[in-house]
């Protein structure tokens, strides 16, 4: 699919919008996706229990989540009494947690071990990004403990559905070195035709919020607001701003992993979830098309969901 306009076919569809008087249990709900997640939970009328770090019970987005109608629980991962306590009663445990190991691997597992023993029926981890599954290992740092994370959840005794979005097209507007507004370039490297999947944060939580209120819901479910190509980011950003832009083709794909290495051997930053190299390395997986989500997909399931296109996000840019 090539266009910075058309919408993606889906796979599934369901009639009636998913409400739910049940309990949700949301983890990582203070970060920018969980507060989302959470709004639009409560939007359908699910009870939201929000799972909380002891330090952050107080913070303004506690209260933000409190001021919403939800319920703040402080947790304490490796207190898995109080983590099971705290999941009691709910019919999904939702984590938009972000971090590296110890938190994608190891609290997650926590979070999951506790789903289970309160007898949880449905998990829905943070996976929230292109396909990982049908990269190599080795490939990309994070998508190797998405799958490290996988291989457990599939190991449990509990319902998981992974929702899949490709990269969030908010960051388009500055985080993405793609479209660059002052020189009205779309800079890429490989091949300008190779479809892309693109999602807001916005779309991704309210999608999420249906899925976890959705008992029927598949393993995986993959979505993208708008599916395009380099020359469709071209086509968007052009008629976003209303300003020409062209294509600047900096190299082929081997020579960008060639960059990839380079910049991990000099700013390793091995602490942070996102250093320069990773954000460069999932460009990569994307312009290669090894994570490109497979169609048709899945975004016609919640028929209300209006998905914002790329075109919208970058006019909102100026």
């Amino acid at each position: 699919m090539d266009s910075a306009s058309s919408a993606p076919r889906s796979a599934t569809a369901s009639s009636a919008i998913p409400t739910s008087r049940g309990t949700v249990v949301l983890a990582g709900a203070t970060g920018q996706l969980g507060l989302l997640i959470a709004h639009f939970l409560r939007q359908r009328g699910a009870t939201v229990r929000a799972l909380v770090r002891p330090g952050a019970v107080a913070g303004a987005e506690a209260t933000s989540l409190r001021l919403q109608g939800v319920e703040v629980v402080a947790a304490d991962y490796s207190d898995a009494a109080a983590l099971t306590a705290a999941c009691a009663g709910a019919s999904c445990v939702v984590s938009a947690l972000s971090g590296l190991r110890e938190v994608i691997v190891d609290a997650q597992t926590q979070l999951l071990d506790a789903a289970v023993a309160a007898s949880v029926q449905r998990f829905i981890p943070s996976d929230f990004s292109a396909d990982f599954t049908r990269l190599p290992e080795g490939s990309n740092r994070n998508f190797d403990l998405r799958r490290e994370f996988q291989r457990r959840l599939e190991q449990a005794p509990i319902q998981a559905t992974s929702v899949l979005n490709g990269m969030f097209m908010d960051l388009l507007t500055g985080q993405a070195p793609v479209v660059l507004p002052g020189p009205k370039r779309v800079v890429y490297w490989g091949d300008a035709d190779q479809p892309l999947d693109f999602t807001t944060m916005t779309n991704t939580a309210e999608f999420t919020a249906a899925a976890a209120l959705d008992p029927t819901t598949p393993r995986y479910l993959r979505v993208a607001g708008e599916v395009a190509s380099i020359r469709g980011l071209q086509a968007a950003a052009t008629r976003a701003t209303g300003q020409p832009y062209k294509l600047f083709r900096v190299g082929g794909l081997g020579a960008f992993g060639k960059v990839v290495q380079v910049t991990k051997a000099l700013m390793p930053a091995s602490n942070e979830v996102f250093p320069p190299w990773q954000g460069m390395q999932y460009l990569h997986n994307m312009f290669s098309g090894q994570a490109k989500l497979a169609e048709p997909l899945d975004n016609d399931r919640y028929p209300e969901i209006r998905w914002t296109q790329v075109h919208e996000v970058l006019a909102g840019r100026q």
